[in-house]
């Protein structure tokens, strides 16, 4: 019981740095914020922070585990008979339905934040390619090539790319003021077809 207390308090205390974070990024601009301001309006060290945070990045971008993981995850954990771009075609039309961040959803003060900061928009980019990297090897692992097959890089980086596109769309979207269900909708309809689009070359790859 103490044992799990003590990881709720970790959690609720990350959870609180990154939300007193993201409003004063919000407020001011992600590079006009110092690790010493967040501390301060969090109340805690600013060791903490460092503790939780070691990138300030990713006190904005806190679900960057998530980004760099969820792909590589659907796929290595698809059933029996569907391929890797049924998974992910699946998974992310589900996270377009529950409005997940990790798909492009946030507030328009959010968005306008990333997209104004140099910093968090490479560090994006970073996610991005990290992304690639993990989904890669999911493939990889999944279709069992020759050392000199380079077809799931190939496929990670065309999959990962419309990944890519679709979460520029929705923060496009939501910049641009649109409420949540009709970016939804939008976002559900451009899915649909950057997904056919893919489908005469990776429907029957990578079945399990």
């Amino acid at each position: 019981m103490t044992a799990g207390l003590r990881e709720l308090k970790k959690r609720q205390t990350r959870q609180m740095i990154s939300d007193t974070a993201t409003r004063l990024f919000m407020e001011r601009g992600f590079e006009a914020v110092t690790i010493a301001e967040i501390a301060a309006a969090a109340q805690v060290a600013k060791m903490t922070v460092t503790n939780y945070f070691p990138r300030k990045e990713d006190l904005a971008l806190d679900y960057h585990e998530t980004i760099t993981t969820a792909l590589a995850r659907t796929v290595a954990d698809r059933p029996t008979g569907e391929s890797a771009l049924t998974a992910l075609r699946r998974a992310h039309l589900a996270a377009v339905d529950r409005h997940d961040p990790v798909v492009g959803f946030s507030s328009p003060e959010f968005a306008h934040m990333l997209a104004d900061s140099p910093t968090l928009t490479a560090r994006l980019r970073e996610l991005h390619d990290q992304r690639e990297e993990a989904l890669a090897d999911a493939l990889t692992t999944a279709t069992a090539p020759t050392p000199d097959d380079p077809t799931p890089r190939a496929a990670a980086a065309l999959l990962t790319a419309a990944h890519r596109t679709l979460f520029h769309h929705v923060q496009a979207l939501t910049r641009a003021g649109h409420p949540d269900e009709e970016i939804a909708g939008a976002a559900t309809r451009s899915a649909e077809k950057v997904f056919d689009l893919l489908e005469p070359s990776f429907g029957g790859y990578a079945v399990r």
